[in-house]
């Protein structure tokens, strides 16, 4: 939880908070960028010898979702650039920004492998990394997470209001500003985001068509873990107790899909399958002590149209739906010795968000 006057000071540390070792500038397959301009001059370079760039945002501690879109946006652009920047302007007052992993020699290194796989002849490769500190992102206020805080912002209403948005009222605010500022920092060919965070990818399509953003945005599918697990660079919080019982949003969410797939349309049909798995699930969690048990609290499972996210009474078999939830896990009450709690020893709120596409019949 944030302490009162946190936010004036996260602000002033961010300031400071160097994106990059200078050490780490050096000695690496693609170029490291934490200013604006010479990324545009390697850009306007690259235009003028009519290659394409794709960009992948992310905010590091990569995973397999992240690389698969690079590996993706490689595939279909002459050169790759991959942003890594811990946006503060997407974390509430209540949300704690400095726990957030930051993980850039794990990051690097990681990109390093993919480029050695990835060679000119069959495509494209990462050309350049976009590492920005918060004053070359923010460069005039500094960046606030207040809902009527003052800054340069860009909203996309009513789409930011609902699901995550209902819980993380300046969520999407902040994302579309950092896209927006990212979009046209780079002038990127096309933009790589995964479906895992589907609201998300339908507030940038609104964006980009909406500001005639001269982007196109691509979609990768959601990577998961062996059991199903959607990744998520916030999955390394959960340790093995969490991680057991966050299976259940995945779970819920598949009962639903195979509720829609045996024919059922009317909302009441598809969700009530999932409510209840997790009900089952959270009551057979509070019989249990303390030390065995992982609390959970469904913040919502919904069935939205696809373009608008309204919620559904029925689906039109023609158009389908998204089926989407999050799940915030508790931090564990008692632990054990030798337990593996994930980073953080057990004690950070993690929250789980993961969909399923209900395609047309």
């Amino acid at each position: 939880m944030f302490r009162q006057g946190r936010q004036l000071s996260i602000a002033a540390s961010l300031f400071r908070y160097p994106a990059v070792a200078p050490s780490s500038l050096r000695h690496y397959s693609f170029e490291v960028f934490r200013d604006v301009s010479p990324l545009r001059k390697l850009r306007r370079d690259l235009l003028l010898s009519r290659r394409t760039v794709g960009l992948v945002p992310t905010m590091g501690a990569l995973h397999e979702g992240h690389l698969s879109l690079i590996r993706q946006a490689a595939a279909e652009n002459t050169d790759v650039f991959v942003s890594i920047f811990v946006n503060p302007t997407q974390f509430g007052v209540n949300e704690d920004l400095s726990s957030y992993p930051r993980t850039w020699d794990a990051d690097v290194a990681k990109l390093e492998q993919v480029n050695a796989e990835l060679t000119r002849e069959n495509g494209g490769r990462i050309t350049a990394i976009l590492a920005p500190t918060s004053k070359t992102m923010y460069p005039t206020l500094p960046p606030s997470s207040e809902i009527d805080g003052d800054g340069s912002f860009v909203t996309i209403t009513p789409l930011s209001r609902k699901l995550e948005g209902a819980s993380r009222p300046v969520f999407f605010r902040g994302v579309a500003t950092v896209c927006m500022k990212l979009f046209n920092i780079v002038g990127a060919d096309r933009v790589y985001f995964g479906q895992k965070d589907v609201q998300q990818t339908v507030v940038i399509k609104r964006m980009v068509t909406d500001f005639h953003m001269d982007t196109e945005v691509k979609i990768g599918p959601t990577m998961r873990e062996d059991d199903g697990l959607a990744m998520s660079s916030r999955n390394v919080y959960l340790g093995t107790r969490r991680r057991a019982i966050g299976l259940t949003l995945f779970k819920a969410l598949k009962a639903a899909e195979s509720a829609y797939h045996s024919g059922k349309l009317n909302r009441t049909d598809i969700l009530d399958p999932s409510t209840s798995i997790t009900k089952d699930v959270l009551a057979k969690q509070q019989a249990l002590s303390p030390s065995e048990r992982a609390l959970f609290e469904v913040d919502y499972i919904s069935l939205a149209n696809p373009d608008t996210l309204e919620e559904l009474e029925a689906v039109d078999p023609a158009k389908g739906a998204i089926l989407s939830g999050a799940l915030k896990m508790a931090p564990l009450e008692e632990t054990n010795a030798g337990e593996d709690c994930g980073l953080g020893d057990g004690k950070v709120p993690v929250r789980l968000i993961d969909n399923l596409i209900l395609k047309p019949l």
